[in-house]
């Protein structure tokens, strides 16, 4: 039997502002980056799928034709996202320029190698042509041969900016640094992720603080979409091998994609071809493949035909037609083009399928970002389109599996990202201070977007607090209005401080968690600033972070077997409706409440006994003070104590004898293993 974390169910007001343009041609989003298009550094924190490639060509040309910029280079992750900059004819739709790009300058679609193409932007640099579209390689490349001096005066675009690194081993981070200290470039940086999944910051402090930011909000976007009313993210535990398991999540009558694991991880079987031929099987009978678009062609038990797209298939000469027939652009408004995409690294960022409902991963995703982009393939805008999903279809952490230590581990992680998603996905929390003696008026907390400052720049929830400190400096102003969801996002990759707020023990004061373990994180990721100011970006974040505890307590609707308990729309309005009895909250209430506790509530209403024991037990073990001989001495106590007793001694004992003695078993297993691991290297 599969069951299902509950995770997130949010439903949306559907009001169509998203998909509105101005005389321009361009959507909201747009609009604001527009907005920016002076700045010399640009960042734009935006959603997959909400116009960030067209809002760069209207910044690009302003940029070229009003702004002196001699040429604009486009750099992209992968081959397959330069598609996204082709040609636009913008003055159709009101603009004063269309986009152009040459063939032979759209390097994405070179058949070179990469010295071919390095060669051919060394001919574009020379060439009276303004647009060159390349891959971050050849980016790369192009830098370690001409260097930073040979792109002065241009305007250069990092999109998927999350692959930008402050890591000295990351070489586009490294080239990006150096463009900005050489300081003759204006750089225009696009993400839907802005943290990363190794909690390496993306940029240091001291250069991100020079970037202008654009954040427009996966609410937004959604909230203001015509079709798309609902998203579901939900977590399903299986046992066994997957495949025996998928066709409970799996429902042929979706447009899904299927992200089946790496060959390398535990949840694979080690043969990806027939993973996919197993997948086939549950879905129907196999009639032949289509000559045209190479989609496999499967009847259903009911007897319709699904047109199923194979792309972990690396034979090239095959994958080739698939990968074709899947960008045809005559086919991009048609729903019944593709039913079902299977995949293994590709479809992800930049992979446009506006029809697709479902987004199924099999396995752990060690990257949030990898989450939040796989999340994006699923929340486009698209006709008889009102309900959406990501699944993630995970292994059951086994009590007597010796590779369960890893499986905590990877539970931790899909925690992570659930918790992640529930900021992601809700109102964006406005702040404003509320003294000791203000009296609660009708509009202190409100949805109607304003800050409390001045004029208004987000639809948002307004939460006024009692005793919350205001940034003095304009870099922890821009942390608290533009910077929130990215500090949480580290919050919650910081394993030491997901588990000692999921696995609290009794003894565990929650002030460990909110006033040792979060400032600590943001003091190393903003060591520039003050203890005032430290402290007023500290409180913003657990302010927040109670919210949407609080919010989503009851709002967790998605069950195991699909239906609604209390609503879809139960997040969206269990936050504002939080927000707005918030009267009598302060930072002293805040500080002593833990802001994990809720995600160990819902993981064991998914897990046996037996496993969310074991569970404890590694963590308890890891957290423990005792030293590998007196872990000895206490298992060797314990063996005594199972001889007597019948049973081993348990952490969650009310004697604290008992619970020592577990602590030293668990601590002498994470001894055994390390070892086993370490033999297992040097032979």
């Amino acid at each position: 039997m599969t069951n299902s974390i509950p995770s997130v169910s949010v439903e949306y007001a559907r009001d169509g502002s998203t998909n509105k343009t101005n005389e321009w041609g361009m959507r909201p989003m747009q609009v604001r980056v527009f907005d920016r298009r002076g700045e010399q550094f640009l960042l734009v924190k935006a959603p997959p799928a909400s116009g960030k490639s067209r809002a760069l060509m209207f910044v690009a040309l302003d940029k070229l034709f009003k702004q002196g910029i001699r040429k604009a280079i486009i750099a992209v992750p992968e081959k397959t996202i330069g598609s996204s900059f082709a040609n636009e004819r913008l003055t159709e739709f009101g603009f004063w320029a269309d986009w152009t790009v040459e063939p032979r300058w759209n390097l994405c679609n070179s058949p070179s190698g990469e010295e071919g193409k390095v060669a051919a932007v060394k001919r574009f640099l020379r060439s009276a042509d303004r647009v060159l579209v390349v891959t971050h390689a050849t980016f790369r490349f192009s830098m370690d041969k001409f260097g930073a001096e040979a792109f002065d005066g241009c305007m250069i675009a990092i999109d998927e900016f999350h692959h930008v690194s402050a890591n000295p081993d990351n070489k586009l981070g490294t080239h990006l640094k150096s463009l900005i200290d050489r300081d003759k470039v204006h750089i225009v940086a696009m993400t839907g992720s802005y943290f990363r999944g190794d909690a390496v910051p993306v940029l240091t402090p001291e250069d991100e603080a020079r970037f202008e930011t654009v954040t427009y909000t996966y609410y937004e976007q959604l909230n203001g979409y015509t079709y798309l009313k609902s998203l579901d993210i939900g977590y399903y535990f299986y046992s066994g091998a997957y495949v025996d398991d998928i066709m409970k999540v799996l429902d042929p009558n979706e447009k899904t994609i299927v992200h089946i694991p790496s060959v390398n991880s535990k949840e694979s079987t080690q043969d990806k071809i027939k993973e996919v031929e197993h997948i086939m099987d549950g879905l129907g009978e196999w009639q032949q493949t289509d000559k045209e678009t190479g989609f496999q062609l499967v009847k259903t038990p009911e007897g319709r035909i699904l047109r199923i797209a194979d792309l972990v298939n690396d034979d090239p000469s095959e994958r080739d037609v698939v990968t074709a027939a899947l960008k045809d652009p005559s086919q991009k408004h048609n729903r019944d083009h593709v039913d079902i995409i299977i995949a293994l690294g590709m479809a992800k960022e930049g992979f446009d399928w506006i029809w697709c409902e479902h987004a199924l991963t099999v396995g752990y995703r060690s990257s949030l970002t990898e989450v939040v982009q796989i999340i994006g393939r699923v929340t486009r805008d698209a006709e008889g389109k009102s309900r959406a999903r990501f699944t993630n279809l995970v292994a059951e952490p086994i009590a007597s599996n010796i590779e369960v230590n890893e499986a905590v581990n990877d539970t931790l992680k899909a925690i992570a990202a659930s918790l992640l998603m529930e900021q992601v996905l809700a109102p964006r929390l406005e702040f404003r201070v509320k003294s000791g003696s203000q009296q609660s008026k009708d509009g202190d907390s409100s949805n109607d977007g304003g800050s409390g400052n001045g004029p208004k720049k987000q639809s948002g929830v307004r939460v006024t607090v009692k005793g919350l400190l205001e940034p003095k400096s304009e870099e922890a102003k821009h942390i608290c209005e533009q910077g929130l969801e990215d500090l949480l996002a580290k919050i919650f990759q910081d394993r030491s401080t997901l588990e000692c707020g999921v696995f609290a023990s009794d003894e565990t004061l929650p002030q460990e968690i909110t006033q040792v373990r979060i400032p600590k994180i943001i003091a190393e990721n903003y060591p520039s600033l003050d203890e005032h100011d430290l402290e007023a970006i500290r409180q913003r974040a657990l302010v927040a972070l109670a919210v949407w505890r609080e919010a989503s307590s009851g709002g967790k609707s998605q069950s195991s077997n699909g239906n609604d308990d209390c609503g879809s729309d139960a997040f969206i309005t269990g936050t504002k409706r939080f927000a707005m009895d918030v009267r009598e909250l302060d930072i002293d209430l805040i500080d002593s409440v833990n802001p994990f506790a809720r995600a160990y509530s819902i993981l064991a209403k998914a897990m046996n006994e037996e496993n969310l024991k074991q569970i404890t037990a590694i963590i308890a073990g890891k957290k423990s003070t005792i030293g590998p001989d007196e872990a000895r001495g206490l298992a060797e106590r314990a063996k005594r104590f199972l001889a007597e007793h019948g049973r081993l001694p348990s952490l969650t004992s009310s004697d604290q004898w008992e619970k020592r003695m577990a602590e030293g078993v668990e601590v002498l297993k994470r001894i055994v293993r390390k070892e086993k691991r370490e033999q297992s290297t040097n032979q």
